[in-house]
């Protein structure tokens, strides 16, 4: 497909599309996007491909930006919480973890990314959520499947996988007024070994960064750690894709940056934000597809994302999004 817009220097969510939203600090583009009660297996699996109740339940319990058809900015302010709001997260977190779970098992040669989707959007509903891409700014489906060289907010279609392929599979539900966010990078089949290492490293830059996390450590720590690891192995790290606050609204202060800077601002007790770090095999710029959504490498070399929800406590950082 030919890319007919790249990204120009602005400050995007992860998930906010080709919405502009203007940098004081003129810096390189940043992008910020981005229940089951009781025991993690009670997440209903009903994936019938008849979406019954349906009607009730999207207007219900979806998202204020959904009904008012804006596109949502980045909320200022960081997301902290009291004890309530932590049990809401991690309610929200561990659903979005058992709906990726299941989604990465339909990972294989010949299943349609459209196909996840319904998958994705029916487990959801059935559990009592709402699957926050859609209609996020106009975002037409309920997941994000970046396959290869897609960096990140890949449209499922009706291309099929193929042997060798990756895929990035982005969730995010809404549960009783809470967004929990992750995403993981699934092998399709036989994967090359070069492709097979750039995952690897991606999830292992993720989990040192997590480690990192705790209240009173400057967010900037997140970044030099992940392109320290990045660097050792000479993938690139995608600098216009950032993480970000999460908890009431989908995208939020701080802007988590994945590479090195000198951002200003700390990490407090409570708060709820994404890391989610990009890297690729070849260059780290992206090109947006006329799609105004998918967003590729400029070289059509490979990329891999991981992210997980966190919350701040006094002994670290918690995964809210892990069955």
């Amino acid at each position: 497909m030919v890319c007919t817009s790249s990204l120009q220097p602005r400050l995007l969510s992860s998930f906010v599309g080709d919405l502009l939203i203007h940098s004081t600090a003129q810096q390189p583009l940043h992008h910020i996007f981005r229940y089951t009660q009781g025991g993690k297996n009670c997440a209903s699996k009903n994936l019938s491909r008849t979406f019954s109740g349906l009607t009730d339940l999207l207007f219900s319990k979806r998202p204020s930006y959904v009904t008012s058809g804006q596109s949502p900015g980045i909320a200022s302010g960081p997301e902290v919480h009291d004890e309530k709001g932590k049990e809401c997260m991690r309610a929200a977190g561990r659903l979005a973890a058992q709906v990726l779970e299941y989604a990465g098992t339909l990972v294989k040669p010949g299943i349609k990314t459209d196909e996840i989707d319904e998958a994705v959007h029916q487990m959801i509903i059935d559990n009592g959520a709402y699957p926050s891409p859609l209609g996020y700014g106009g975002f037409p489906k309920s997941v994000c499947t970046s396959v290869n060289e897609c960096i990140c907010h890949g449209i499922p279609d009706s291309r099929a996988l193929e042997d060798g392929d990756i895929v990035n599979i982005d969730v995010t539900v809404f549960l009783n007024g809470y967004h929990g966010d992750t995403s993981t990078t699934f092998f399709c089949g036989n994967v090359d070994d070069r492709v097979r290492k750039l995952v690897e490293v991606t999830k292992e830059c993720l989990y040192k960064a997590i480690a990192i996390c705790a209240p009173g450590v400057e967010f900037k720590k997140i970044g030099k750690t992940i392109h320290d690891h990045a660097d050792k192995y000479r993938f690139g790290v995608v600098r216009q894709f950032v993480g970000h606050g999460v908890g009431r609204v989908f995208h939020s202060d701080p802007v988590v940056l994945h590479y090195r800077n000198n951002d200003p601002g700390r990490m407090v007790l409570g708060q709820t934000f994404t890391i989610e770090p990009m890297l690729t095999m070849g260059s780290f710029n992206p090109v947006m597809w006329d799609d105004n959504w998918t967003v590729v490498t400029s070289d059509g070399s490979m990329s891999a994302q991981f992210e997980h929800t966190l919350l701040i406590t006094q002994d670290g950082a918690e995964i809210l999004t892990q069955c």
